[in-house]
């Protein structure tokens, strides 16, 4: 598994893009099967983890936070079925207190230091960020300052932290190639931003760098700026992606050399996209998940089927690549697992599902059903909203006292075995400004780029019938209904 962090699928040349510089993404769909109907589950990038891991959506019920003791951990449970599990990766939220369980489930790992503000280098010395990369937001301003000092460390691209990861991945293919059983997950942080590159993929897009500004890390929020800057990040993330095309290009070279096709599965992947100035909006989160963010590239060699450069429609998700993992290896699948495996979609383009769920703890909840996009958002101010944890963890620390004063014990759900949960009363105000937006339905067909919600009672309904029929499958609990404004039963 090839994983990149934050990759747009409109940036890749077999999903129809032009003049970003990606021919070994080309080459990729020339070997594999292309998903066209790909979606994220639970957003952002723990949570779409964690759903790697269980084969199950993460957000109806908790947020950002590490596995839980009663999860089920794909590679854990390859290790114990005598594959031998191997991460190599840069995505530093993994060696934080709200990723720390998860690295630890494979049988050997490799991290390495220096993306975005990881707190990396230690330097007393402030190095302040550049004039367009200061927020007046405290966390964010930090984690630029901290940015500055890490990248004093990366003068040559080699010093670069997805060429440590990619190269330490080529080393285990080439050390392990020879070898049966195994199961390889090279996971880089970029594109995430900051879009900070070498220069010779920046050439490649020198015409529209056309400020003068040093500016490759945008805001969670509305665009302001001009057209001319907003292009210019737009090309210092093109240069990313074409720097991660280059390294793609390195394993499929290796897989070539070692005639891996044969006999060795390979996916790529992503955990979700990023608004680059679609819908006037940078990054992820606070808007809406449209399409730029939820819809995400695939690709899948399977060589039981022997099927390279074809498309499937199928409605597939992040939930279903751990089932898919554990087939391959002929390891039962854990009853709490709802992925499905992916073997007979990618032969026949067998439907799956009729509907997808994916959303952010705390804000909207989405279904697609493949033709239309429904956002259901919060009524009033977005209460009642608990976290269910055993594992009371958010991004970089534990839940503070005042968060968990008012725990409760909340009853078994139908995948925690048995264990009851800690219920913590929880903001409603998160990440998503969702009550800006309110309850959006987007026609796919006949507006791609969800540029005119639409008012139709009887799909509103339909599509009413397969979010409550998801939420149920999922065991969401009762109150998530109430704040959607959809006592339960709704629908159905």
């Amino acid at each position: 598994m090839v994983m990149f962090d934050s990759l747009n699928r409109h940036m890749l040349k077999p999903y129809g893009c032009d003049w970003v510089h990606t021919p070994n993404f080309k080459r990729l769909a020339e070997k594999t099967v292309t998903f066209d109907n790909a979606y994220v589950g639970s957003m952002p990038c723990m949570p779409a983890r964690r759903e790697l891991h269980t084969g199950r959506y993460n957000f109806l019920h908790r947020s950002w936070g590490p596995l839980e003791p009663f999860d089920d951990s794909m590679p854990e449970i390859l290790k114990e079925n005598g594959v031998y599990t191997h991460l190599t990766s840069d995505h530093y939220h993994y060696w934080e207190e709200g990723g720390c369980t998860y690295h630890t489930r494979y049988s050997t790992w490799e991290c390495w230091r220096g993306q975005e503000g990881d707190p990396w280098i230690g330097q007393v010395a402030d190095e302040p960020p550049a004039p367009n990369q200061i927020y007046n937001n405290a966390e964010r301003d930090f984690q630029c300052t901290q940015d500055r000092k890490n990248r004093k460390q990366m003068t040559r691209e080699e010093d670069f932290p997805q060429v440590k990861t990619m190269t330490s991945g080529l080393e285990f293919i080439k050390r392990n190639a020879d070898q049966d059983k195994w199961f390889l997950q090279i996971e880089t942080f970029d594109p995430h931003e900051p879009f900070f590159v070498p220069q010779k993929y920046k050439d490649l897009y020198r015409d529209m760098f056309t400020t003068s500004k040093e500016w490759d890390w945008p805001p969670y929020d509305r665009v302001t700026e001009a057209p001319a800057l907003v292009a210019q990040v737009r090309a210092c993330n093109a240069a990313l992606v074409s720097m991660c095309d280059h390294y793609l290009g390195k394993v499929l070279d290796i897989m070539d050399e070692k005639n891996l096709w044969n006999d060795t599965m390979l996916i790529v992947n992503t955990d979700h996209g990023f608004l680059l100035g679609e819908h006037d909006w940078w990054a992820k989160c606070l808007a809406p998940f449209w399409n730029e963010i939820a819809h995400m590239p695939l690709f899948i060699w399977d060589p039981r089927s022997n099927i390279a450069g074809q498309r499937r429609a199928s409605l597939v998700q992040t939930i279903d690549l751990a089932p898919t993992l554990l087939e391959f290896f002929n390891v039962p699948l854990p009853k709490d697992m709802q992925g499905v495996p992916l073997r007979e979609t990618i032969v026949t383009d067998k439907k799956i599902r009729n509907a997808a769920l994916f959303g952010i703890h705390g804000a909207h909840v989405n279904v697609t059903d493949g033709r239309y996009v429904y956002m259901r958002s919060p009524v009033g101010d977005g209460k009642p909203l608990f976290q269910y944890t055993l594992m009371p963890t958010d991004m970089r620390h534990t839940f503070l006292p005042e968060h968990i004063a008012g725990v409760e014990l909340a009853e078994p759900f139908s995948f925690t075995k048995n264990c009851k949960t800690m219920k913590i009363p929880w903001p409603p105000k998160t990440w998503c400004e969702w009550s800006k937006f309110g309850t959006l339905l987007y026609d796919l067909k006949n507006d791609p780029r969800q540029q005119n919600p639409i008012n139709d009672n009887a799909v509103e309904k339909r599509m009413i019938g397969l979010l409550v029929e998801e939420m149920k499958k999922n065991n969401a609990p009762e109150e998530q209904f109430i704040r959607l404004g959809l006592p339960p039963g709704h629908g159905v």
